[in-house]
């Protein structure tokens, strides 16, 4: 009796795997979003993978050196990028939407047109101002960022990818998970 039910059970399965090797799916593996917590604890971030961490040297416009912390990762079509900054004693964060603005017009110069789509000041909690901006790149891509300067601390994260999925759900996953210290 065991003998004939086992023979019920593999015989749909032997039908069908006739038309599975005719008809091959690709294998989708869904991405694994996990929590990034940027040096000195200034942020976290979530990020559909483990993204390399390097430290670039940088220079205030007087000349003082600081380090810049870079959190990047290429998955599922986009390269998304985390960076944080401490701004040392010489640069004036007395203004902190002209810095941004300063950062803003920089960027652009990576942009096809050398101009930002859309861009939004913004409250994001914790920060003493935040903008977020849009703009086209090359190839049919685009750049999603968001900038905000927490007294001293500099932050930032880019979408780069498909300009019609910057604004799908990994991109709102990414921008939505920042929370800064």
């Amino acid at each position: 009796m065991k003998l004939p039910r086992r023979a019920l059970l593999l015989a749909p399965l032997l039908a069908l795997s006739g038309e599975t090797q005719a008809q091959p799916k690709p294998l989708v593996v869904p991405l694994s979003w996990y929590v990034v917590q940027v040096e000195d604890n200034a942020f976290t971030v979530e990020m559909p993978g483990v993204p390399d961490h390097r430290v670039l040297g940088d220079r205030s416009a007087r000349g003082t050196p600081f380090a810049l912390h870079s959190y990047s990762l290429d998955a599922g079509g986009f390269a998304y990028v985390a960076q944080t900054a401490l701004y040392p004693g010489d640069v004036d964060v007395s203004q902190p939407r002209a810095i941004l603005q300063v950062a803003l017009n920089d960027r652009a110069q990576q942009l096809e047109t050398r101009k930002w789509s859309r861009v939004d000041w913004r409250q994001v909690p914790r920060a003493t101002a935040a903008v977020e901006s849009i703009g086209p790149v090359r190839g049919g891509e685009a750049l999603r960022q968001l900038i905000a300067l927490q007294g001293r601390r500099f932050v930032s994260i880019a979408l780069l990818g498909n300009a019609a999925g910057l604004n799908a759900n990994e991109g709102e996953r990414f921008f939505k998970s920042l929370k800064l210290a």
